[in-house]
């Protein structure tokens, strides 16, 4: 396939050997054309990972945010000619040719706009991370798991965890720590929100896509995202969380937004 594919990743002060090996896995492979590192450390110690020339480095101290810094890599993408874009995390790695079968899948149908694989934690076990279209219960519920029975009912459905591991379906919701996108969908919805510093820009680029694209679960290959959670554990990080939400919710509507129960409708009809 002669077609250009590119990833970024965005860093801060991440740990040197969890980005060798997010680097690594992307580029042991001739696939990936460019990789752009943007980096929104204070200090630019991380250009040392600038040990490949097809390695961009962008030092970016202003820290505009997650979905920002991507979208500055986005548009080098597209100056570039790329098609297909990875959007990847610092803490992701994987072995084995991941790259391929997504492009391969996405160039096949000219209607999916985004896609992500399986997620996997380091013991093997899957990371539930397509989703529903949430709700401000959703949010809150998930946070509070209680009581246990009514939680389990909940996030079954919420986080499609019924539905069998190899399936591939359209989810009204992926996970930004690994994601494919079709460049050319991104032309018509546009990038990230850069109205969210951080959590909850890769949900409201799902749902934008999804009003005019498939959002393709593609779990035939998988990636190790070492989840922290940091939300759950840092109170600057949880308060950056509930912003995030508000803004989210002020965006789409917070209890009544139709256009949410048609497409979590849909979603679920696959199913049937």
């Amino acid at each position: 396939m002669n077609t250009k594919i590119t990833s970024s990743i965005v860093l801060y002060r991440n740990d040197i050997n969890m980005l060798q090996d997010a680097i690594q896995s992307l580029l042991k492979t001739g696939d990936i054309n460019k990789l752009f590192l943007v980096d929104n450390s204070p200090t630019n110690d991380l250009k040392t990972l600038l040990t490949n020339s097809r390695i961009d480095y962008i030092h970016n101290p202003s820290n505009p945010g997650f979905g920002a810094s991507h979208n500055v890599a986005i548009q080098k993408a597209m100056d570039l000619g790329s098609k297909y874009h990875f959007i990847v995390n610092p803490d992701i790695y994987f072995e084995g040719d991941v790259i391929m079968p997504m492009v391969e899948y996405m160039s096949n149908d000219e209607t999916i706009g985004m896609m992500m694989p399986q997620i996997l934690n380091e013991d093997g076990t899957i990371q539930n991370l397509p989703k529903l279209l949430p709700s401000p219960f959703s949010i809150f519920k998930r946070k509070l798991k209680k009581p246990a029975r009514a939680y389990q009912k909940f996030i079954n459905k919420y986080e499609l965890r019924n539905i069998a591991e190899d399936i591939i379906y359209n989810a009204p919701v992926l996970s930004g720590c690994f994601t494919l996108l079709n460049l050319e969908a991104i032309k018509k919805v546009g990038m990230y929100d850069d109205v969210f510093f951080m959590y909850f820009e890769d949900w409201d680029l799902s749902r934008r896509m999804h009003q005019h694209y498939k959002t393709i679960y593609f779990p035939k290959v998988a990636v190790v995202h070492e989840y922290e959670s940091g939300a759950n554990k840092s109170s600057k990080l949880f308060k950056i969380f509930i912003n995030s939400a508000i803004i989210y919710f002020n965006k789409w509507g917070w209890f009544f937004d139709k256009e949410r129960i048609e497409i979590n409708k849909k979603a679920l009809a696959q199913f049937k």
